[in-house]
């Protein structure tokens, strides 16, 4: 359905022609004076054959309106999830190491007390958790290379 000069004109519609109002203004085929009229003139209108006239005697632009250049950067090898997965296996890793590290002062400090080296029980409790661990982060390492 062809758009008629008593159609009402939307805000869309407005901002089309305020766009092309200021790109007259940055070319400097309208002053500021006139510009500014014409903003005001667009703002009021309300249906297509109000807003004509103020477009009719510039110039249709042809070129398509231009982008941000954004220099081209590789995509991401893997999706932000594994960087999350990297980031839970470095805490798992941080506890790991803070659970060994009491472990040792309290072995350490039994042994002292005792005034011979006692059992060396922290291995159990760094053995299996870090095997388990350096598995995990192996096979991530593996899967992701």
């Amino acid at each position: 359905m062809p758009y008629g000069p008593d159609m009402r004109a939307s805000d869309g519609d407005r901002e089309k022609i305020a766009s092309r109002l200021r790109d007259a203004h940055a070319e400097g085929r309208l002053s500021l004076g006139e510009f500014q009229d014409r903003l005001d003139a667009l703002y009021s209108a309300q249906t297509y054959g109000e807003l004509e006239p103020l477009v009719r005697d510039l110039p249709v632009s042809r070129t398509p309106p231009t982008q941000a250049v954004v220099p081209d950067r590789p995509a991401p090898a893997h999706p932000t999830r594994p960087a999350r997965r990297d980031k839970a296996l470095a805490v798992m890793w941080t506890i790991w190491a803070a659970a060994v590290a009491v472990n040792l002062v309290v072995w350490i400090l039994v042994s002292i007390t005792n005034g011979h080296l006692e059992y060396f029980w922290p291995i159990w409790v760094a053995g299996p958790w870090g095997a388990i661990l350096a598995t995990i982060t192996a096979g991530r390492r593996y899967v992701r290379d």
